[in-house]
């Protein structure tokens, strides 16, 4: 007697990405020095002291045991929205803040409070990849808005406005984004966030990696700021890279209180509340921290330089957009599938990379590298390891 089905919709995804890579490198033996994990956004240097220092303190204290508020512990709502208030220019109160576990529950979570099995939520692509297994597990269809490297992977508000139906219910942009690093202008985002208000779409704004802009670029937009925001805008965060604590499941959702009063409902029926040391560690932290998150924005501004030094010497590897924890980097075998080219890559060369196939279809010319957890040093050796490979 056969085991009873599984849903269609799970079976019919991929492994998870990461985990794949990493089990390429399992089968590479050293010939080329340590194994050069460029697959996951990762922070490659530890949380201050006093983080950690906050971490084990709450995490030993007995009231952080219990359940906690639906939309996250008051002290973190507050010195957040006081955070984003700051960052942005805007007024951001508590109860606009949902704290998540990780930026994935919070795009989880507005996704469903948007859109339905059935409809439409528009995609960029390349796209991240859990955006779009996320979707499909959901029953919501992907439109689709492709990028070019002639335009280095920055979205045309033209581009988007054709992909929009009547069926569309959110466009989902990333920035600075990932896979491909690029950050897109305040202007540019400025004139989304119009366009989706026209059409009566959500705007679903994934800023994880927002603390690695230039530190004297300002506010990353004026989004939060613009009168009616809250008709149209729902901002997602993650405190994992900024705070070095991704095993701690940390994220956030800006929004307006009748978002709010969807998510509520979703999170109560899926995590209840997002894990609670973290969160009672992190509250107090946020401002204290400021300085050694603008030194950290530095570090990986300087991770990208040398990233693009080692690049040059391996020529036929052409970098097409760079930023943020990322660079997207086009191979030397045109045609080749860029999955073939990052197996070979892992196994032979021992380094990890994520193929662009995973990232949407149109991308098998093209590899993520992820270079937030990897040292000038390691950097360097990059060039040789990339002349070793051979692809037929």
């Amino acid at each position: 007697m056969s085991a009873p089905p599984f849903n269609a919709a799970v079976t019919a995804l991929g492994a998870p990405p990461v985990a794949l890579v990493q089990a390429w490198g399992r089968d590479y033996h050293g010939p080329l020095g340590s194994l050069l994990d460029l697959s996951q956004a990762v922070p490659g240097y530890p949380p201050p002291p006093e983080l950690l220092a906050a971490l084990a303190a709450a995490a030993g204290d007995p009231a952080s045991l219990g359940y906690g508020a639906i939309p996250g512990e008051p002290a973190l709502r507050d010195a957040y929205a006081a955070h984003v208030s700051e960052r942005y220019r805007a007024r951001i109160s508590a109860e606009q803040v949902l704290i998540t576990a990780g930026c994935n529950q919070a795009f989880v979570a507005a996704a469903l409070a948007v859109a339905g099995a059935g409809s439409e939520v528009l995609l960029t692509q390349p796209c991240y990849f859990n955006h779009e297994s996320s979707l499909r597990m959901l029953g919501i269809r992907i439109g689709v808005v492709p990028l070019t490297d002639q335009d280095q992977f920055v979205p045309r508000v033209e581009a988007v406005a054709a992909a929009i139906t009547a069926n569309t219910r959110a466009l989902v942009l990333v920035t600075p984004n990932n896979p491909t690093g690029a950050i897109y202008p305040p202007a540019l985002l400025g004139e989304m966030l119009a366009l989706c208000r026209q059409h009566g779409i959500w705007l679903i704004l994934d800023e994880t990696y927002r603390d690695f802009l230039a530190p004297a670029a300002g506010s990353p937009h004026r989004l939060l700021a613009a009168p009616g925001w809250e008709q149209t805008l729902i901002q997602l965060y993650s405190f994992s890279k900024a705070y070095c604590l991704p095993g701690h499941r940390l994220g956030a959702v800006v929004a307006a209180a009748p978002v709010q009063a969807q998510l509520l409902k979703i999170m109560d029926n899926v995590q209840i509340c997002a894990p609670r040391a973290a969160q009672q560690a992190v509250a107090p932290l946020l401002e204290p921290l400021a300085r050694w998150r603008e030194g950290n924005a530095v570090r990986m501004a300087g991770r990208a330089r040398a990233f693009a030094d080692a690049l040059v010497a391996a020529p036929d590897w052409q970098i097409v957009s760079l930023g943020g924890y990322f660079a997207y980097v086009r191979h030397p075998w045109r045609g080749c599938e860029g999955y073939a080219v990052a197996e070979a890559l892992a196994r032979e060369t021992g380094v990890l990379t994520i193929p662009g196939s995973l990232f949407g279809s149109g991308q098998s010319d093209y590899l993520r590298f992820a270079f937030a957890n990897a040292s000038r040093q390691a950097l360097e050796t990059l060039p040789a390891r990339l002349a070793q490979l051979a692809m037929p």
